[in-house]
């Protein structure tokens, strides 16, 4: 049978409903504000433009539109993890495995493996007509299985030589074949000391019949639908605050330190090398114009005159060199 390819959406619809809100929202984030930041940072004029692109919301409806598959695969996951769970608990024996169909049955058995604490994959390489149908993974091993709604005809050595290949093909750690009816004694004899548990109907009812008593005793918080809307109205909350915190502040310019200037220091005035000079007296200069009359002036001219008489006579001549 040819392999099924799986897409984006089909694997988040496998996975439990928490990594679709999960996967949404770190997707947004990314394409909104993460992307624009770091072109911003790496440097260069063409990054940094685009990356100022992606920042200013050009990208804003991509995110949106991954938001909300992301959503739309978590709202899936948790339809389909209520349908199994109510499939689980509506069995009551032999006679409601009986009425299910070969998708039922498969997803039966998942659902009862996943109680038991395995991490539960379908794959689609099974089908009606055989193949993998779940693998479990469980502390780091994983095991392969195939589930055989057969009600009329038993199990033969066939089947389980072809899973026993895959077994080493695919590296596993053990085998289980789940089967309605129960399965010949060349099957059993191959399965014998190797890592391949054959189930028939009966031992598929017992552990139904256990992880339902267990589903009474402790109801999980991920099966109530006020925990998936309260789980997106968070993630609406984170979107909206991650713009405010985004916001970068100007931080404050830091201060350099200023070199201290010396002090300029007084120079200090030689008075040890010259001698104080007195200060000059000051002499009224007697302007024409200060004259109260014309006598005074006269009386200054005549007494000028004889005093430059007097210095003219007691003043000797220098001789001419």
């Amino acid at each position: 049978m040819a392999k099924r390819r799986h897409s984006g959406m089909d694997i988040l619809v496998a996975l439990p409903w928490p990594a679709g809100i999960a996967v949404g929202l770190v997707g947004y984030v990314a394409i909104r504000h993460g992307i624009g930041w770091y072109l911003e940072i790496t440097g260069g004029p063409y990054l940094s433009g685009l990356g100022e692109l992606v920042s200013s919301g050009t990208y804003a409806p991509i995110g949106w539109t991954l938001l909300i598959a992301c959503w739309l695969a978590a709202v899936f996951s948790f339809i389909g993890r209520a349908r199994r769970r109510h499939l689980l608990e509506g069995q009551t024996g032999m006679d409601s495995l009986r009425q299910m169909s070969w998708r039922q049955f498969e997803q039966l058995t998942g659902e009862a493996f996943r109680r038991q604490g395995y991490a539960i994959e379908e794959t689609g390489l099974g089908g009606a007509d055989g193949g993998i149908d779940l693998l479990l993974r469980k502390d780091g091993s994983t095991t392969l299985v195939q589930c055989k709604q057969w009600q009329n005809r038993q199990v033969g050595v066939k089947i389980v030589r072809e899973m026993y290949g895959l077994l080493l093909h695919h590296n596993a750690a053990a085998v289980k074949i789940v089967a309605l009816g129960d399965y010949t004694d060349e099957a059993r004899q191959f399965a014998q000391d190797k890592p391949i548990e054959l189930i028939h109907g009966g031992q598929l009812m017992a552990t139904v019949r256990s992880v339902q008593t267990r589903a009474r005793r402790a109801s999980s918080p991920m099966d109530s639908p006020l925990t998936l809307s309260a789980s997106m109205v968070a993630s609406l909350l984170v979107i909206g605050v991650i713009p405010s915190a985004s916001v970068s502040v100007p931080s404050p310019a830091i201060s350099q330190p200023v070199a201290r200037q010396p002090e300029a220091q007084p120079i200090p005035s030689p008075t040890h090398l010259y001698p104080a000079t007195p200060p000059l007296q000051s002499h009224a200069v007697i302007y024409a114009s200060d004259t109260g009359n014309d006598a005074q002036f006269r009386d200054w001219k005549k007494r000028h005159a004889e005093s430059m008489k007097i210095l003219q006579k007691t003043t000797k001549e220098l001789p001419l060199r």
